[in-house]
């Protein structure tokens, strides 16, 4: 345990620290604020990648849903604890280099951050005692933004919101009940659980095919006129 936190306090700031270290000397034109914004997107997108290497294999390798364990689910989970501290740092730190220039106090800083970004701050909370993307240098006119757009939208969709009706039937096929029966044969808190976990997911998809809305028309307008 104490190994596998270490190694997540290592390796996402290290990573955090080499990327913006990369970008900054690779693109002189950028600014902080640019390099900052890419360096979390990486290091978050690396956190996806490991996060479902990390599900398939416990998937993959357990025959019984109820019953198997997998060390990689438990280890996994001390792995992340250190990328939730980390994340929150560096929500943050893009925020006080985009007001940086205003020459806030640092307390103000703080609280604008804490109120813009509750739900996401909450959510951050929650896991540790799983969006709105937001504009990325400016490129939200091209083709691949909006295939990024898209790719969000339906991995999100997949892995945040469809993974509890999964979920629900996988149990079902192991103890031979329909989808619908499930929540009727497992304990009350279970369903309470997933519930309380579900709810978010369902408000930030939500955003995302708004924002998704939004992008589309604001580029059919452009053609139109």
């Amino acid at each position: 345990m104490l190994l596998t936190l270490a190694s997540g306090a290592l390796f996402f700031p290290g990573l955090f620290a080499l990327s913006n270290w990369a970008l900054r000397r690779l693109r002189p034109g950028w600014t902080d604020d640019d390099c900052l914004t890419v360096g979390t997107r990486l290091v978050s997108s690396v956190q996806a990648v490991l996060a479902t290497g990390a599900g398939l294999t416990v998937i993959t390798s357990c025959s019984n849903v109820v019953s198997d364990r997998h060390w990689l689910a438990t280890e996994y989970v001390w792995f992340l604890i250190p990328y939730m501290i980390y994340d929150f740092y560096a929500m943050y730190l893009c925020e006080w280099c985009r007001t940086k220039d205003q020459n806030l106090r640092r307390v103000t800083i703080i609280r604008n951050f804490l109120i813009e970004n509750r739900l996401m701050v909450t959510h951050h909370a929650v896991i540790l005692f799983f969006l709105v993307p937001i504009s990325q240098l400016k490129q939200q006119h091209t083709l691949l933004y909006k295939v990024n757009g898209i790719l969000t939208v339906t991995t999100f969709l997949f892995c945040r919101i469809l993974l509890f009706p999964f979920m629900y039937w996988s149990y079902g096929q192991q103890k031979g009940l329909s989808l619908l029966q499930v929540p009727f044969n497992i304990p009350l808190h279970c369903n309470v659980a997933n519930a309380i976990l579900i709810s978010p997911q369902l408000y930030w998809f939500s955003l995302l095919c708004k924002k998704a809305a939004r992008l589309f028309d604001t580029a059919k307008a452009k053609k139109d006129g």
